[in-house]
């Protein structure tokens, strides 16, 4: 599973919105970039190697559940506690962990405007098929 991530800032500057005094993307840049993924995604495709791949809604949009002294609890998103969310996975299937990492890195390819997105990263973990692949 190849994970990627992002921000609140993030989901509000591609949408245009001027962003902690910066200025938001222009249509171009995102039109540019929704044009990088979907070739990328074509590509995964059509060698065989995408399973699934999803974006996910801004932070604004989600919930967390946890539980404090036995009792459920609900927060709304965004959290205070951290900046950096889950933006979108795909999952793929191939020959091995090096050619996860491979795919990966092709996403540093993605157009951005100018000083955007210089320490983006993804993460790359292999999917368990079962509790005796967990290691513990």
């Amino acid at each position: 599973m190849i994970l990627s991530y992002g921000s609140q800032h993030d989901y509000d500057a591609l949408s245009g919105k001027d962003a902690d005094g910066q200025d938001g993307w222009a249509s171009e840049d995102v039109a540019a970039m929704h044009q990088f993924m979907v070739r990328f995604n074509q590509e995964l495709e059509e060698s065989g190697e995408l399973v699934e791949t999803r974006g996910l809604a801004a932070p604004v949009h989600t919930r967390r559940v946890g539980a404090r002294d036995g009792q459920p609890f609900v927060t709304d998103g965004p959290y205070a506690e951290t900046q950096e969310v889950l933006a979108g996975y795909w999952i793929v299937e191939c020959e091995s962990f090096d050619r996860a990492t491979e795919i990966a890195g092709r996403l540093g390819e993605c157009p951005h405007p100018p000083g955007v997105y210089g320490d983006a990263y993804a993460d790359i973990r292999p999917v368990v098929e079962s509790s005796q692949d967990l290691g513990f």
